[in-house]
């Protein structure tokens, strides 16, 4: 039997100090803004705001907005359903390190560890099919 992925919610100095160590500048000037997009792009009920950042405890890191909201989701492969914002955030940010992992520089081989350390986690999700059936 495998222990569960455990998360924990990263507040205050510790968002900065964490995405930094992950990733330096690539965070606040590619990676973010390639999650925000995605988001925006995979449903349109998304309209920015605050975001929620985690550390998952095999080492992998993904964000979600802040809110009670469902979102809508529509993908480029059909998919289509609704998603908590928990998991729109997890599929931004899995297609993001997916997206990212093709650069050829530093960043794309961190995004692509990022990207299957996330994955393991979806498994564990309660929405684990429709993030699946979204990125797939």
């Amino acid at each position: 039997m495998t222990t569960p992925i455990s998360r924990e919610r990263l507040d205050g100095h510790r968002r900065v100090s964490h995405t930094a160590k992950l990733f330096g500048v690539n965070f606040p000037m590619r990676l973010e803004p390639c999650i925000f997009n995605t988001a925006s792009i995979l449903s349109k009920d998304y309209r920015g705001g605050s975001w929620i950042f985690y550390e998952l405890s095999n080492g992998a890191f993904y964000m979600s907005p802040e809110s009670i909201e469902t979102f809508k989701v529509v993908s480029e492969n059909g998919f289509e359903g609704s998603m908590s914002a928990d998991a729109l955030g997890l599929t931004a940010s899995l297609y993001a390190y997916s997206n990212l992992s093709f650069g050829g520089d530093a960043l794309s081989e961190v995004c692509a560890r990022q990207y299957h350390l996330l994955r393991e986690f979806m498994f564990e999700h309660i929405e684990a099919t429709s993030i699946l059936r979204a990125i797939d």
